[in-house]
């Protein structure tokens, strides 16, 4: 039977999916789980992956095109089938697709475009019947703002800070330990691995502040056009080195343009840590539907009394957003004094 590609769904608020670049043409030779075409959600640009082995046929949707949610836009048939002998998948309706007419420009143009976060559609071409070619795209100035990863990410960035009543708990941490326990660890583990190991826990005690029913740890990643937020999966349930695995793989996709759609979906907390650009402390925006976002500094060296005695120790500043609506005070103080005894004493991890 064949297997219908379908445009996923991200999120809740989510109605449609644009698709970017098919990776592949009808008729390829396809295999299950590689890549077919890149998609733009409200949160970020993925890969979506063939679901079955066989040729890519039926493709419904353009480059450019948005589709909604649930819909396919192509199949893959099995060896023996033919596209001419299932039905065409179903395409989006005549609404949606006189609002996504495209310029008429070259694959080239286009990539650049894309590349470059320049607005297509907004060019005047120079190509036979005022096709954009790759010289028009190549003569504009590249603008951030004209990244739609990155007014996407500023639209719901906006959006959390309008709907969302924070508030925030910070807290001073003794780092001693911390540093220890990564200096014991391969040389792979990564203080983000760590937070994320002692975070994962913490919320296993206070479900409350997780909003969710598994403990699943998003790590906020800057990229070229803005910030994404790939998740380590039941975080709860991993050893440190499978953390560090998973979160090496998430940033290195994300860096790469090439996340999938489970790699930013199902995220319940968390971890924004700018801690290596020398940040002290910061607030961050609450990531919704979560409900907190742990914000992390740098390690530094202070005075800090021990015993009644001065004494230089290494201390890390955190700030915890919560959204106000899901945790109170009392609740939002209580997992961060439980972060904080785990990040002071890694010993209560085990259990």
């Amino acid at each position: 039977m064949p297997a219908e590609v379908i445009m996923p769904a991200l999120g809740m608020a989510q109605d449609t999916g644009r698709v970017l670049r098919w990776l592949h043409a009808e008729g390829d030779a396809v295999k299950k789980g590689e890549p077919l075409l890149e998609i733009e959600t409200d949160k970020v640009t993925v890969e979506v992956e063939s679901p079955a082995d066989g040729k890519l046929a039926s493709i419904s949707a353009a480059e450019g095109e948005d589709v909604p949610v649930g819909h396919a836009v192509a199949v893959v048939v099995a060896a023996g089938e033919t596209a001419a002998s299932i039905p065409a998948p179903q395409a989006p309706s005549n609404k949606l697709l006189q609002g996504t007419k495209r310029r008429l420009a070259s694959p080239k143009a286009r990539r650049i475009a894309r590349e470059l976060g320049v607005d297509i559609e907004s060019l005047r071409g120079s190509g036979p019947n005022g096709a954009v070619v790759a010289a028009d795209v190549e003569g504009v100035e590249r603008s951030p703002a004209a990244s739609s990863v990155w007014r996407v990410m500023a639209e719901r960035t906006q959006r959390a800070w309008q709907e969302v009543p924070h508030f925030y708990l910070r807290r001073e941490v003794d780092a001693t330990r911390l540093k220890s326990w990564r200096a014991a660890a391969p040389a792979k583990v990564s203080h983000t691995d760590l937070l994320v190991k002692v975070s994962a826990e913490a919320l296993r005690r206070h479900p409350r502040v997780n909003n969710g029913d598994r403990v699943n740890v998003a790590i906020a990643v800057a990229i070229d056009d803005g910030l994404v937020a790939p998740v380590v999966h039941d975080a709860d349930r991993l050893e440190l080195a499978q953390i560090a695995e998973r979160r090496a793989e998430i940033v290195s996709r994300a860096r790469e343009n090439k996340l999938r759609p489970e790699d930013v979906s199902g995220g319940t907390f968390t971890v924004s840590n700018l801690g290596m650009y020398g940040v002290d402390s910061f607030d961050a925006i609450v990531n919704a539907p979560q409900a907190a976002i742990l914000a992390v500094g740098r390690i530094h060296d202070r005075v800090v009394p021990v015993d009644g005695q001065p004494a230089v120790r290494p201390v890390l500043e955190l700030s915890i957003s919560f959204d106000h609506r899901v945790v109170d005070g009392a609740r939002g103080a209580e997992f961060l004094d439980t972060l904080v005894s785990l990040i002071e004493e890694p010993a209560g991890l085990v259990r």
